[in-house]
């Protein structure tokens, strides 16, 4: 069931009344997640999701209790795949996961692949699977892959991750042999527009982001990312000049909970951890997946304990974003089981999204305002990239891209 996050606001009628009516618009609206690495975490180790389990954020039960109706699978590819030349390969195994959960349980999950397939169907009970590629090296190469993984059901792509690669470069890799998108990634942002694959800036460096909106004829999202004006220096988040220029081009930013892209002190000090960790494990000839290192990873993390960030973090991004461009510039990109244990109190799992609800009706937003954040903005711009390919279609003689 849904656990209410502690707050200092005295709890009394109105505040059981408050939560209620959080609960409610949660359970009534369209909510959207753009990015939960389920798919990756089964990858590791396969559990049956469609009941309670004690691992990982995100299962049926915890899903419906939170509201939560339309569920981005991030179909991550590790940089590595691109060098192993296996990038589509794994993809692939990582989509048939995600397939493989439907069709076991079909009466729990289903994958949509369109905006009018969620409105249609978000009310039948089942949680909604829909598709995003984390990562493009699957395409390798190749502007047919684009068309293969839009007919598996990715709906956005995420160009780079960890590394540069053939498309542009990362946001984390200081090599940056494209100065932003290669020329192959030029087509391949066409490409997408044109089918109708939502572009996903996360990852990606400032360069790459400047060249994307230069070239896109759609709008573009950031699955999951938050707010560089709490993070200063870390070009994972988005500065207020590129929030700016992301909603002027129609876009929308999907807010990551994970503690160290909405509080800077866990950033910086999980960051000095992860540095001490790697160290030790070099100079004794230790891998990460060692018992000895295991070992003592859990000793260094209980003897230097970071708190996490709280959720009135991450209500203050959405707060910024709203504050510089207007409230049908935000959503949610939890990044739920991809950030460890890194999440905030009060929003650790697929159950608490009503305790975010709560916090944006403490602050005075309106029903229909949360119910944008929610779920309406990502809606409304994945429509808006459907339309462009449905016009694409028109101007090369095809009526439809499906």
């Amino acid at each position: 069931m849904w656990t209410a996050c502690v707050t200092s606001m005295e709890k009394g009628p109105m505040d059981r009344d408050l939560r209620a009516r959080a609960y409610e618009i949660a359970q009534k609206a369209i909510l959207v997640d753009t990015h939960i690495d389920v798919p990756y975490r089964l990858h590791k180790k396969w559990e049956d999701v469609s009941q309670h389990t004690e691992n990982g954020d995100f299962d049926y039960p915890r899903a419906k209790a939170g509201g939560l109706k339309v569920a981005f699978m991030s179909i991550y590819v590790p940089a590595d795949h691109e060098d192993k030349g296996d990038a589509k390969a794994f993809a692939e195994q990582m989509i048939g996961y995600v397939e493989r959960l439907v069709r076991e349980h079909p009466d729990k999950f289903a994958i949509v692949t369109s905006v009018a397939e969620v409105r249609r169907r978000y009310a039948e009970g089942r949680i909604l699977l829909a598709l995003g590629m984390e990562n493009g090296a699957p395409i390798e190469g190749k502007l047919e892959n684009l068309r293969y993984f839009y007919d598996r059901g990715i709906r956005y792509i995420t160009l780079a991750h960890s590394k540069s690669n053939h498309i542009c470069d990362s946001s984390y890799d200081s090599n940056r042999p494209w100065r932003g998108l290669s020329p192959f990634g030029r087509q391949v942002v066409a490409e997408m527009n044109r089918l109708g694959i939502m572009v996903d800036v996360s990852h990606i460096s400032d360069e790459a982001f400047d060249q994307v909106l230069e070239v896109t004829r759609a709008p573009v999202i950031a699955s999951h990312s938050s707010c560089r004006a709490f993070t200063p220096g870390w070009e994972r988040n988005l500065s207020d000049d590129m929030i700016r220029r992301l909603a002027a081009n129609g876009g929308v930013v999907q807010v990551n909970f994970g503690s160290a892209f909405v509080n800077d002190e866990y950033r910086r000090r999980s960051e000095a951890a992860r540095r001490e960790i790697q160290a030790y494990l070099q100079a004794h000839g230790l891998s990460f997946q060692d018992p000895a290192a295991q070992a003592y990873i859990r000793q260094y993390q209980q003897e230097h304990p970071i708190p996490y960030a709280d959720i009135s973090d991450v209500v203050r991004c959405i707060d910024h974003i709203v504050q510089l461009v207007g409230v049908d510039h935000v959503g949610l990109g939890s990044d739920f089981d991809g950030v460890g244990d890194s999440l905030p109190t009060g929003l650790k799992d697929v159950s608490m999204y009503p305790n975010l609800v709560y916090e944006l009706l403490r602050r005075g937003y309106s029903e229909a305002a949360i119910r944008k954040i929610l779920g309406e903005n990502l809606l409304r711009v994945w429509e808006r990239v459907e339309q462009v390919a449905r016009d694409y279609g028109k101007s090369d003689g095809v009526t439809s891209n499906e």
